[in-house]
C-alpha cells in the first residue's frame, strides 16, 4: 500500500506543479510559437508518464518503435486495457498525440487542463452533431500533420482480452485519409486495477506495422479495415 499511495500522490502532485509550465507554453502557442510549445507541453507530458511507470515498478517491454511515422499525421489504433494506457501512449509514442476524451473527463479538475493542454478533445456522444464536430476537429489536427490516437472497444477491457471494435471509430482515421499504427498493450491492467493497489507487474507495448488508408475503397473503410486492425492487434496479443 505505500507504493501505492507514494505512486498516487506523485502523479497528483505532478499534475499540480507542472500545470503552470503547461499554460504558459499555451499562452506562448497561441502567441506565435506554435512547434516548439507543442513539443515543449508533449516532453512534459511524456517525462510524467516516464517516471510515473518507473516508479510503478512495472517490467515493460517495449517493441516497433521504428514503425510509427516521424512526419505526417498519423492515428495509433489501440486496444484498451486499464487506466495505465493513456500513460504508456505518451511516453511511448516519441511524438504528440491527442486523443478523444468522454465529457465527463471536462470536469475533473486539473486532469482536465491537461487533456486539453496535450490535444486531447472532449466528446458529447449524446448530441450526434457535437460528437461529429469533435470528431472534425480531431481530423484536422491529423491533416495538419498531429497524432491522434483511437481505443475503437469504446472503454476498458478490464482484464477480458480484446473487446469487439466499434467500426464507426475509425472515422477519425479514414476521414483524415491517415496512416493507422496499430498498437498491442498487454499487461496494463494488472499493474493497478486487478488487485486495486500498485503492482509491479510485467507491461509489453507493440507498436505494429502502418496500415495506409488514403487509397482504401470507400466500401472497405468500415467493417474490412476494422477486422483487419482487430487480426493484427489479436494475433499480436496471443503470439
Amino acid at each position: 500500500m505505500i507504493k501505492t499511495f507514494f505512486v498516487f500522490s506523485f502523479v497528483i502532485f505532478a499534475l499540480i506543479i507542472l500545470l503552470p509550465f503547461g499554460l504558459i507554453a499555451m499562452l506562448l502557442h497561441f502567441a506565435g510559437l506554435k512547434k516548439p510549445m507543442v513539443w515543449f507541453i508533449y516532453r512534459l507530458a511524456q517525462g510524467w508518464a516516464l517516471f510515473t511507470i518507473k516508479i510503478s515498478g512495472a517490467p515493460l517491454t517495449v517493441t516497433g518503435k521504428e514503425n510509427i511515422p516521424k512526419k505526417s499525421g498519423v492515428c495509433f489504433v489501440s486496444n484498451h486495457c486499464g487506466y495505465l494506457d493513456i500513460m504508456l501512449l505518451l511516453a511511448y509514442c516519441s511524438r504528440p498525440i491527442g486523443f478523444i476524451a468522454k465529457k465527463e473527463l471536462a470536469f475533473i479538475p486539473f486532469l482536465n487542463c491537461w487533456i486539453f493542454l496535450i490535444g486531447g478533445l472532449f466528446i458529447d456522444r449524446s448530441s450526434r452533431k457535437k460528437a461529429l464536430q469533435t470528431i472534425n476537429r480531431g481530423v484536422e489536427r491529423i491533416k495538419n500533420g498531429g497524432g491522434m490516437i483511437i481505443f475503437p472497444e469504446g472503454h476498458r477491457s478490464k482484464g477480458r482480452g480484446l473487446l469487439p471494435f466499434h467500426p464507426g471509430s475509425l472515422k477519425l482515421a479514414t476521414m483524415a485519409e491517415a496512416p493507422i499504427v496499430p498498437v498491442a498493450i498487454e499487461g496494463s491492467y494488472n499493474v493497478f486495477e486487478k488487485n486495486k493497489r500498485v503492482v509491479s507487474s510485467p507491461v509489453k507495448i507493440t507498436f505494429c506495422e502502418v496500415i495506409e488508408t488514403a487509397n482504401l475503397p470507400m466500401e472497405d473503410r468500415k467493417i474490412v479495415l476494422c477486422d483487419r486492425i482487430y487480426t493484427v492487434i489479436n494475433n499480436k496479443l496471443n503470439s
